[in-house]
């Protein structure tokens, strides 16, 4: 929801970083995988109850996230790294919920699946528009520096950080929390639905 209006400041918060990576030949794309595995661990400090760390490598994951794109903007994007950057988060973004879910089974197993189930919703109707969107030759004018046509909604990426952090503080609130924003992005995929019914019927006039 506010995705495209934090990117200015994001953008002037990693630059230095970026830059001082991009001097030394750290490549964007080895940003990603060590993102990736920041996210592993944070999928198994879940696993085993250590909220904290947790929480450190959800942030660690995020912070490189944002690196590998200002790194490939410096260094130059490709087409490889904007399709790591995308298949790495979705895996991510469904390793938090199971991690929630395998350390309390009895509790936090059906929330889990919902959440994950509402992440398919977002995810699949983020990616179905972008590739139609590509097809076309649409741009998306809010996110001009992204590898792929970004299509908006409720629930974006910096709402799912948030509810991580938020699970990670208060893992005993999980279910609630894990109920309430499935139903965000549930909502959020009716929308994207809608607006790929609209745009693309336009296409076939």
């Amino acid at each position: 929801m506010i995705d495209a209006k934090i990117l200015p400041l994001q953008k002037a918060a990693l630059q230095p970083a970026a830059t001082f990576f991009a001097r030394r030949g750290v490549r964007a794309d080895q940003l990603s995988i060590m993102g990736f595995v920041a996210g592993l661990f944070a999928f198994g400090a879940l696993s085993f109850g250590y909220w904290l760390a947790a929480l450190f490598f959800v942030l660690l994951n995020r912070v490189l996230d944002g690196l590998d794109g200002a790194v490939a903007r410096i260094q130059g994007p490709t087409d490889r790294g904007a399709y790591l950057d995308i298949a790495f988060d979705m895996v991510f973004y469904a390793l938090i919920p199971l991690g929630f879910a395998l350390s309390m089974p009895e509790d936090n197993a059906l929330p889990a699946a919902v959440l994950i189930v509402s992440f398919v919703g977002t995810g699949s109707s983020f990616l179905a528009f972008s590739a139609v969107a590509a097809k076309l030759g649409r741009q998306a004018p809010k996110f001009p520096t992204k590898g792929i046509y970004y299509a908006g909604g409720l629930a974006e990426g910096f709402e799912t950080i948030f509810v991580f952090v938020v699970m990670c503080l208060f893992p005993e609130r999980f279910a609630v929390i894990a109920y309430s924003f499935a139903a965000l992005c549930a909502l959020t995929t009716l929308i994207r639905w809608r607006q790929g019914w609209i745009a693309f019927s336009e296409s076939q006039r």
